[in-house]
């Protein structure tokens, strides 16, 4: 353990020391940038130049003017003809190299070069000149008592206008400092003490402010890259998908609808299609998340490889939209089929295609991305198809669809969903024992409304609760006019879907309603898909104990409907078992739904279970029923769905006996 301590300890002191290390490499600029930084600077300096052209080209514009004035055209001869040379020239010099440089910095900044190296070469070349400048004319005017104000000039020009590494600017200073002062001894013959203590104090202030520059810079060029690092990642995810890196929809619908915009003479030579993996989710559910989502990126990849000259996007979960040619459509879609069919050979995976040709420039590439999804969910359980076109057909259902979906609160409000109640009978004496409650949507625009229509698609748009909401109020009421009038009441059973429990607070609402119109609970009897428990995350599980607790009577629908499992025997606790209408199909042809139906009720019954069967359309069904034990009956013999005011004329007429026996 000790030995572990000593350890650590020298690991914490060698990171410390590497960390120490680190931060005064970066002190000293010795750190190495990225390319980022090294344009910032690099551009950062060539604007500086711009200032440092103007003033030099200035400053040696006027020298020259007053040399020419002042020595050849006045003709003062206080200098010698070497001098007024010498400084001529240095001055046309400096001003040429300034010249240059700004020639050259302005065109860079206007975009006309991008060469930066360039203008790094030339404000070297620049500097050179400045510091010898500085240096050779201050230490003639120091030689023969004069100031060293051109030297410092030159060294705020160039090595603190322009931002250099640290250690750069040190043995700039440093040298270009040493070399003037060497060159001033050697031209006086002596360097006076109080100059040599401010020559000192200015290097140290010019080191100083060129420190801070770079590091002010530095802080600047670091800000400046992470905020174009964090536009780019914007305009990145702006366009692209974050799972597969192909394009999203924000870019499919803005492109697709310029192209419908552009090609609106040709559209009957273009198509949307939307393509559905078949079978993902349980790819998904064996291999697991990122397994699946290296899947989509993969089928995402071919996909854009395929469809190469088209717009392709992925448009959520396994479902892809492309907007392409119509000629050559269909081989492209099945080279990428093969390849999903192809992937692995654990999972049976498929693909799914619908399509859709526009008909206007105008329209809406998501409404046009809808209607091809719409026409690919048409044959999303028909094994033999695997592609399907948007038609005169599909398109009238596609507008009910949309019918409905715009139209349930408005038919929820104005009352046209309607209650209707298929009678429930004893099978020993054919007495009324309950009704089942069913919606019928009555429409202004399309007139009866089967559920198939409009129950599908209020599920896969998540709107179901308010349809089942309105039916639950409903029923209450009915039942409260009911004993109003004082008539005699038969329980109904209520349908609640999956979603209701997901969507809203079901069991809270029915309570509701129950006090609201301060009915009994016995009158209520909730029926719960099997298809539902097979789905079920818990949340049924908690609403189905809560409705038992409050003294429901829970009932399960559509046993055998396909989903059947005896775990849902097993692990829920039901007072009633609907048997589905499905078993007796084919009732007299097939001797094993007789001998399947007798053992499910023989089952319920040892498990305390009541039973009720639905579909039961001939005296035969309903004989064979009653002999096996079934209790209740439900189906065409017995009545189809009907208004409440059809049903209370019927029992009014002696159609219909009220059991005394409701439960």
């Amino acid at each position: 353990m000790r030995q572990n301590d000593k350890n650590f300890n020298v690991f914490i002191i060698e990171s410390e020391k590497e960390l120490m290390w680190n931060r005064a490499k970066n002190w000293m600029g010795l750190g190495k940038h990225s390319e980022y930084v090294k344009n910032y600077y690099g551009d950062a300096n060539i604007r500086a130049s711009v200032y440092m052209s103007v003033v030099v080209i200035i400053l040696e514009t006027w020298m020259i003017l007053r040399t020419l004035i002042k020595y050849v055209i006045l003709s003062d001869e206080s200098r010698d003809f070497h001098w007024i040379i010498t400084h001529f020239y240095s001055y046309c010099l400096l001003l040429a190299g300034g010249v240059v440089m700004l020639v050259f910095a302005v065109r860079y900044l206007k975009g006309k070069t991008e060469n930066r190296l360039t203008g790094l070469v030339l404000i070297i070349l620049l500097s050179a000149i400045c510091l010898w400048f500085g240096m050779y004319i201050s230490s003639v005017s120091y030689a023969t008592g004069g100031q060293i104000l051109t030297f410092l000039t030159m060294e705020i020009f160039v090595c603190t206008l322009l931002v250099w590494r640290p250690y750069i600017s040190f043995l700039l200073l440093s040298g270009t400092f040493i070399a003037f002062y060497s060159m001033a001894l050697k031209a006086r013959g002596e360097f006076l003490e109080g100059d040599l203590i401010n020559y000192f104090c200015y290097f140290i202030a010019a080191l100083m402010v060129s420190f801070s520059f770079y590091h002010q810079r530095m802080k600047e060029a670091t800000k400046a890259e992470s905020l174009e690092a964090m536009n780019k990642h914007l305009e990145k995810i702006a366009v692209e998908d974050d799972i597969t890196g192909i394009k999203n929809m924000n870019y499919f619908v803005e492109k697709t609808g310029e192209l419908l915009k552009q090609e609106a003479e040709r559209l009957s030579e273009k198509i949307f299609l939307y393509l559905d993996i078949e079978n993902f989710k349980s790819y998904n559910d064996q291999y697991g998340f990122e397994r699946g989502c290296d899947f989509l990126i993969q089928v995402a990849k071919k996909i854009d490889t395929v469809f190469a000259d088209s717009v392709v996007t992925r448009q959520s979960d396994d479902h892809f939209l492309v907007y392409t040619e119509r000629a050559g459509a269909r081989e492209r879609i099945e080279t990428i089929r093969n390849y999903v069919r192809n992937y692995q050979d654990e999972v049976n995976l498929g693909l799914k295609v619908g399509g859709y040709i526009p008909v206007s420039g105008e329209i809406d590439p998501r409404l046009a991305g809808d209607k091809a999804r719409y026409a690919c969910g048409l044959i999303k359980k028909m094994y033999d198809k695997d592609y399907k076109e948007y038609d005169e057909q599909v398109d009238e259902k596609f507008h009910k669809k949309q019918y409905i979906v715009n139209t349930i609160d408005k038919a929820v409000e104005n009352g046209y969903i309607k209650v209707f109640y298929q009678p429930v009978v004893w099978s020993k004496d054919g007495e009324l024992c309950g009704c089942e409650a069913l919606a019928r949507w009555i429409d202004p625009k399309y007139g009866f409304l089967s559920p198939g229509d409009f129950i599908p698609v209020l599920e896969e748009q998540r709107q179901i609760h308010k349809l089942d909401t309105c039916i639950f109020e409903t029923v209450c009421r009915d039942i409260r006019e009911n004993l109003d009038a004082g008539n005699k009441v038969v329980p109904v059973s209520l349908n609640f879907s999956r979603l209701d429990f997901e969507l809203m607070d079901a069991v809270g609402i029915l309570d509701g309603f129950v006090q609201k119109y301060n009915i009994s609970k016995d009158y209520l009897h909730v029926e719960v898909t099997e298809s539902a428990l097979v789905d079920d995350l818990g949340v049924l599980d908690r609403a189905i104990n809560s409705l038992r607790e409050k003294g429901y009577a829970i009932w399960l629908d559509d046993f055998g409907s396909g989903y059947s499992s005896l775990n849902s025997l097993k692990d829920y606790s039901f007072d009633v078992m609907k048997i589905d209408m499905k078993f007796l199909a084919n009732f007299n042809q097939n001797d094993k739904s007789g001998i399947i139906i007798d053992s499910i009720i023989n089952m319920a019954g040892k498990i305390g279970m009541r039973t009720l069967a639905e579909g039961v359309e001939t005296e035969e069904q309903s004989e064979f029923l009653l002999s096996i034990g079934c209790e209740r009956l439900q189906g065409y013999l017995y009545g189809k769905p009907m208004k409440i005011e059809e049903l209370k004329e019927k029992i009014a007429a002696g159609e219909y006996h009220i059991s005394d026996v409701v439960l």
